[in-house]
């Protein structure tokens, strides 16, 4: 028995597939504004169709109130600084610094100015979300543990999603970190850290132009990472209407397509362009008699917006804040009377670190931070890195003078003590750049995109794209100000007008049109493309090796793609291995040690336990060289993680030891340390490794790098098989193309990663392919929470199913939708037909493609027309029979 299918303009189109359809909201069968539909393919991933675009956008944010209640209103709370009322007291610190840096007053005014059609737009995903969160609140368990109830969105929620997403994007606490290292190790060693020798996970994405695939038609994939957080931070999303049809991945809480998307015309893809555009002020500030506050400025005191508000926090006292806003921006850390921000001896801190980093450390360098910081950088484990403003810019700030150093600590002037304010495009111009969005999903052509995202604010990407007419695009997107160089490096006086930015005007935006030399263009974050635009960028190592591999090949397809996203090699590795073939007078077991690590293939295979001696060696030698005299200054009791002059929010970018463990590639080659040193120190750890496996032999790499997500509340995580299942154990490591960081010299746990992957086909949308951490639902128990999980962690990817006729018409309520199992997910085949091998494949003009496939009743039974018991039944001549007796067949 066989199948044909058909793919193409027919199948693929708004009004294709089966009769009637489904709607969310019938109206006595009359057209309406608000009538959608919902189809969802076997892995519960929403295809949306609708008559036109605010009907569609209802629809997405419908669905997403279903499928993500919880999420939503997680991120609710964390842009309004309100997550301490369910979350207890260790969220206040996140919460004050929202409050603190006026996050939601930005986006209301970023929402005031946007295009009255776009506002219409943005309004009726916040309607469909309003519709749809009761039903979804209800399904979710979470609501229920903290006693709450959904709270309403108002019209300007999505865009404070997306800021509170993104403010720690680009890093700045990276400045403060700089100004502890120029303050206690000298001026010149401000940029010792900087990681482009080291650096942590950040996003790939390449383009393939035709000349290099099979189908002669550019292909377009790569992966963000960014701290994984459960529900995960992406949303696998068609939506469809008579002026677009588009396939994507979605931010939940934002409508459209944002960051990665085919329109059947046009793919695009970004990573984090590592540009600088946030800028921190040193100011002065002073009580008024009356309770106000007073600003110094370039020209004298002037008074500054200053009010209160308070913070519920469950289970505790209510704490108050002081809202502060200078010229400048407002200010997060300090203020008039010398407090942080947060209570100096308070070690709270959100669990998150950065903003999703948790314990780990790695807060700093979040690639949403990609992607939530996001490609987030900064911190420790910041994904910039390097050398450009390292000696020229410490010069430059030491001809301004020396107002320049120091950070909060240093000298308060007489009038009081200072204070940090923080400076960024959005506060500044009422601008996100929402008004694109729209625009993508209309995108044909690599122009139309082009032109979209020359309106494009924050964060500030590299995006790649390219079109079904050969066009490419390869470009910065973003708003980044025209100040001095300086600026990008370290805090920098407020009162001195030398700092301010020119007002109006926007640095230019590298672009080139090309696919690339050899047809084959990369974006991993590194020094490129926005090198005019940064700092400190991510080391080349993940963007020369995806090259390489790529460039080996001349017949790619997008089956093939996992095995570049799914690379282990581990270049960073070099300097520690090659100190360790020449560590002097090493005894038996350390030799044996040295010769097996110079034997290994430097794959970081979670099957191999030579990774995980690497590892262990790399851990001893971080923490040896925390112990160096010529590091003392920012480490032990002088770790700048250790001061209370700063909110506890912002300690993991100030913490040593995550700062060395990302900068240590660096730290052995150009460092401070003597090459003696940096021998006797390699030499001592390969001693003190093997006498630790004597007693703790090394186990495979993946039972040890193990995936630790981010959730607001934790799952209930039951015990044995399905336990590890929830926390797989994966391959990579910080520096390969599959970028799983932990922090080394503190944990081999990863919280960053691959937030998902993508594969965009540009000769046959429907072979494209996508996956995410988890699943499309964020409910625990779901068929779809977790139902992806074993194919990520393999590297495996989902069919992006676009023929309308093998997706699942659904009512309101998605679990009435077909599911796979776990386990079957684990083991899963082509059981699509989309996948299958095509006996016989014939291209029909106006109609599209005709494949006959090998026929799969176990995978068909149930799923078309209701299986065997309705039409399909009768239409396939098993009419009456049951479906075990049908997969007898």
């Amino acid at each position: 028995m066989g199948e044909t299918m058909t793919t193409g303009v027919d199948s693929e189109r708004p009004g294709a597939g089966a009769p009637g359809g489904s709607e969310a909201f019938p109206d006595d069968g009359e057209a309406s504004r608000d009538a959608f539909e919902v189809f969802r393919d076997d892995w519960g991933i929403p295809h949306l169709r609708a008559a036109d675009a605010l009907a569609l956008a209802r629809a997405q944010g419908y669905v997403t109130a279903l499928d993500r209640a919880w999420q939503l209103e997680t991120e609710r709370h964390r842009l309004l600084g309100t997550s301490a009322s369910c979350l207890g007291a260790d969220a206040v610190d996140w919460d004050r610094f929202v409050r603190r840096a006026r996050l939601a007053d930005t986006a209301r005014r970023c929402f005031g100015r946007l295009a009255p059609e776009t506002a219409a737009w943005v309004g009726a995903y916040v309607d469909g979300v309003n519709d749809g969160l009761a039903e979804g609140a209800s399904r979710a368990p979470e609501f229920a543990a903290v006693g709450r109830a959904p709270g309403r969105w108002e019209p300007w929620t999505p865009l404070g999603v997306w800021l509170s997403t993104h403010i720690l994007f680009a890093g700045f606490p990276t400045k403060l970190w700089r100004e502890e290292v120029a303050h206690r190790l000298g001026e010149d060693r401000m940029t010792l850290f900087a990681t482009d020798g080291p650096g942590t996970a950040g996003s790939n994405g390449w383009l393939l132009s035709g000349e290099r695939t099979a189908s002669g038609a550019p292909i377009l994939a790569g992966d963000p990472h960014r701290f994984i957080e459960a529900p995960g931070v992406y949303q696998q999303i068609r939506l469809a209407c008579p002026e677009f049809d588009v396939v994507g991945l979605a931010v939940p809480g934002v409508p459209g397509i944002a960051h990665f998307g085919h329109t059947g015309g046009v793919a695009w893809a970004i990573t984090n362009a590592m540009a600088d555009y946030q800028d921190l002020y040193r100011e002065q500030l002073r009580r008024t008699p009356d309770g106000g506050v007073e600003a110094l400025g370039p020209d004298g005191w002037y008074r500054a917006h200053a009010h209160t508000e308070t913070i519920e926090v469950a289970g505790a006292d209510p704490e108050t804040v002081e809202v502060i806003e200078t010229d400048r921006g407002p200010v997060i850390i300090g203020g008039p009377d010398g407090a942080s921000g947060g209570d100096p001896g308070d070690d709270r801190g959100d669990d998150r670190g950065d903003d999703r980093g948790g314990d780990q450390g790695g807060g700093p360098g979040d690639d949403r931070g990609d992607d939530r910081g996001g490609d987030q950088g900064g911190g420790p484990g910041d994904d910039q890195g390097g050398d450009q403003g390292g000696a020229s810019g410490g010069d430059q700030g030491r001809d301004r003078g020396g107002d320049q150093g120091g950070g909060p600590d240093a000298d308060a002037s007489a009038e009081g003590p200072r204070a940090i304010s923080l400076r960024h495009p959005p506060r500044v111009t009422g601008a996100l750049g929402f008004d694109v969005l729209p625009a993508l999903l209309r995108a044909r052509t690599v122009d139309d995109l082009d032109t979209a995202l020359d309106r494009w604010v924050e964060p500030v990407n590299v995006v790649l794209a390219a079109d079904t007419a050969g066009g490419s695009l390869h470009r910065v997107a973003g708003h980044v100000p025209v100040r001095p160089d300086v600026n990008r490096l370290r805090v920098v006086p407020a009162e001195d007008p030398a700092y301010a930015w020119r007002e109006g005007e926007a640095a230019p935006l590298p672009r080139t049109g090309a696919a690339g030399p050899g047809g084959i263009a990369v974006m991993a974050n590194e020094r490129g493309l926005a090198t005019p635009l940064g700092v400190e960028f991510a080391p080349p190592h993940r963007a020369r090796r995806i090259r390489e591999l790529l460039g080996a090949r001349t017949d790619w397809s997008p089956a093939a793609m996992a095995a570049v996203h799914t690379d282990t090699r581990l270049a960073s590795s070099r300097p520690l291995l090659s100190l360790l073939a020449w560590a002097p007078g090493l005894g038996p077991a350390a030799s044996r040690l040295r010769d097996r690590l110079l034997r290994w293939d430097r794959h970081m295979d979670a099957d191999s336990t030579d990774a995980t001696l690497y590892a262990r060696l790399r851990t001893d030698v971080v923490h040896r060289l925390a112990g160096h005299p010529a590091l003392k200054g920012v480490t032990g009791a002088d770790d700048p993680w250790r001061s209370a002059a700063y909110p506890a929010l912002f300690r993991p970018w100030l913490a040593a030891v995550p700062r060395i463990g990302y900068a240590l590639e660096s730290l052995l080659t150009v460092g401070p340390l003597p090459y003696e040193d940096r021998l006797a120190v390699v030499a001592a750890s390969a001693e003190a490794v093997p006498a630790a496996a004597e007693e703790t032999p090394p186990g495979p790499w993946g039972e040890l790098h193990r995936l630790s997500p981010w959730q607001a509340l934790p799952d209930p995580v039951p015990d044995g098989s399905d336990a590890e299942a929830v926390r797989p154990g994966l391959a990579g490591d910080h520096d390969c193309v599959l970028s799983t960081s932990g922090v080394p010299g503190v944990t081999d746990l990863f919280a960053r990663g691959p937030a998902a992957r993508y594969v965009w086909d540009l000769a046959r949308r429907e072979d494209s392919r996508w996956i995410v951490p988890f699943g499309a639902s964020g409910v625990p128990g779901s068929a779809h929470h977790r139902d992806q999980t074993p194919l990520w962690a393999r590297g495996a990817l989902v069919p992006v199913v676009t023929d309308w006729d093998l997706l699942h018409p659904t009512t309101r309520h998605p679990e009435e939708n077909p599911a796979m199992t776990a386990a079957e997910a684990a083991t899963a085949g082509p059981a699509v037909p989309a996948l299958r091998a095509a006996v016989h494949e014939q291209k029909v003009e106006g109609f599209g493609t005709v494949r006959l496939v090998p026929g799969d009743p176990a995978a068909g039974v149930g799923r078309r027309d209701g299986g065997v018991t309705e039409g399909g039944g009768r239409v396939w001549g098993v009419g009456g029979h049951t479906p075990g007796q049908v997969r007898g067949l």
